[in-house]
């Protein structure tokens, strides 16, 4: 990864995590992973299905999360290589 391509991921990264519930959704991760959406949904507060799906994507396309398809549903974990590169804060 050159230079540049690594310094636009860390700003997409440390943007994603500057929004309150993306934050809680990866700190939710770090205890638990391979959670669905309803799953986050039923820990976080007052969060809609509609709007986790979009801050699961946020998360999803800077490279924080990971995740994986079975049947209907789909589970995410954190990416720890990501984690460990940008925010190893998070993994503490």
């Amino acid at each position: 990864m050159d230079n540049s391509s690594e310094t636009n991921q860390a700003i997409k990264v440390h943007r994603a995590l500057g929004e309150q519930t993306r934050y809680r959704i990866i700190q939710i991760l770090t205890k638990e992973s391979n959670l669905c959406p309803a799953d986050l949904e039923s820990r976080l507060e007052s969060v809609a299905l509609s709007t986790l799906s979009h801050h699961l994507k946020q998360l999803a396309e800077c490279g924080l999360l990971l995740s994986q398809k079975k049947g209907t549903y789909i589970y995410y974990s954190l990416n720890p290589d990501t984690l460990k590169k940008f925010a190893p804060y998070l993994l503490d």
